[in-house]
């Protein structure tokens, strides 16, 4: 699924690893969703949307339907 969690986050300066304690999880997770690798559960992605600020259709839909 594609995202724009890596040019988010790095507009917020955070790192994978800040990103990744804020949401619970590792810093692996956050580098294979970033790389298309991983698709997170709804409520990771809701996490992730809140931390960076964004909602889950801007995060991973660009913001379209």
């Amino acid at each position: 699924m594609q995202n724009d969690i890596k040019e988010r986050r790095k507009a917020k300066g955070l790192s994978q690893d800040d990103l990744a304690q804020a949401c619970a999880v590792s810093r692996q997770t956050i580098n294979a969703i970033e790389n298309n690798k991983y698709d997170p559960s709804l409520s990771l992605a809701f996490q992730l949307a809140r931390v960076l600020g964004v909602t889950v259709d801007e995060l991973f839909c660009g913001g379209k339907s």
